[in-house]
């Protein structure tokens, strides 16, 4: 039995000018939504990860409690649940799946929340690196709705130097002549593993290297961290999946749709909610600087910086250390 509900969207029309016919919105929700319905917490999820892999900041103990919030997390378009290449029928399947955007998964899952639950408010939206980005274009459509957004490791525009290295990302894994351009019928699996080491390299930083870290999270080498953490990681993923993800990520602009034109600037000032953005300092998809623009564009913003050695995963359940820093940072934006 499936853990997470499924919002029957009908036909959904994307921004590259597909429909994606008898759509779905793969969604879990944890707590209860109140009589007022203003204790909504949104959390989407992030490149290859689904509902499950966010759980570990959702508790009791933690900021996201679901003893006092409603916290939905919708899947984004492509992971597996929701419409995906996996799961989409001809002839829209497989490498036939369409382009989805940030605004075409974010306009859906405003759909979910106000036809769904009735939702006018919403107390936060915050996320990781591709929710990251979902969590920036919540705050810029739907300003009247949206109170707090907490971006962690993550842009509202996917920069030049990070679409290079999704390029390097693609390449690894369509180098497999298993992949027959996204038409195979058993995984290209040298494609998967490549793709998990080239990944390996950025994930974490220099510096988490240096320090042995992978060792001090319990792997018996490099080689075992590599093979049983990073291709462990992607292994079992889908490539088509994990394809039309990359796209969505490599084409992040809050502001490339008809509401702001193109004008990224403008898509920024339009985030008048309070927000704490949340570099790391050593992230190596995400730098300070470009988060710091943003910033500086946005009129009730503050910077809040992972100062951590686990590069982009600081973000994660990983470190201690920057769990409570996450949490201590939601906890007081929840509060304010």
């Amino acid at each position: 039995m499936s853990d997470y509900e499924i919002f029957e969207a009908g036909e959904v029309r994307l921004q590259s000018g597909a429909t994606v016919r008898d759509a779905k919105l793969a969604y879990k929700t944890y707590g209860t939504l109140n009589a007022a319905k203003d204790n909504v917490i949104i959390q989407p999820t992030w490149y290859s990860g689904n509902h499950n892999d966010v759980e570990w900041s959702i508790g009791p103990d933690m900021a996201l409690n679901p003893e006092e919030y409603f916290i939905i997390v919708p899947n984004l378009l492509g992971n597996g649940l929701s419409s995906s290449p996996s799961n989409t029928p001809p002839p829209y399947d497989r490498a036939r799946f369409p382009n989805c955007t940030m605004y075409d998964n974010v306009r859906l899952q405003h759909r979910l929340v106000t036809e769904k639950f009735g939702i006018e408010k919403i107390k936060l939206v915050t996320g990781w690196s591709m929710g990251a980005a979902q969590t920036y274009q919540w705050g810029c459509l739907y300003a009247d709705m949206v109170e707090n957004i907490v971006p962690t490791c993550g842009s509202a525009k996917c920069s030049r130097h990070n679409f290079v290295f999704l390029e390097g990302v693609k390449a690894a894994l369509t180098a497999d002549g298993a992949w027959q351009h996204g038409w195979y019928d058993s995984p290209p699996t040298t494609g998967l593993r490549a793709m998990a080491r080239v990944y390996a390299g950025w994930g974490f930083s220099q510096a988490f290297y240096r320090a042995e870290e992978d060792l001090k999270l319990g792997f018996s080498s490099l080689e075992d961290f590599l093979i049983a953490f990073w291709e462990g990681f992607f292994i079992h993923k889908d490539a088509n999946n994990l394809l039309a993800l990359l796209w969505t990520w490599q084409y992040a602009d809050i502001s490339d749709n008809e509401v702001f034109g193109g004008d990224f600037d403008k898509a920024l000032a339009a985030i008048t909610c309070k927000a704490f953005v949340m570099p790391g300092r050593t992230d190596l998809y995400f730098p300070v600087a470009d988060n710091e623009y943003e910033v500086s564009k946005m009129p009730n913003a503050e910077l809040r910086v992972f100062e951590s050695i686990y590069g982009h995963f600081a973000s994660s359940a990983l470190n201690a250390d920057d769990v409570k820093f996450q949490n201590d940072a939601i906890k007081e934006i929840l509060a304010g």
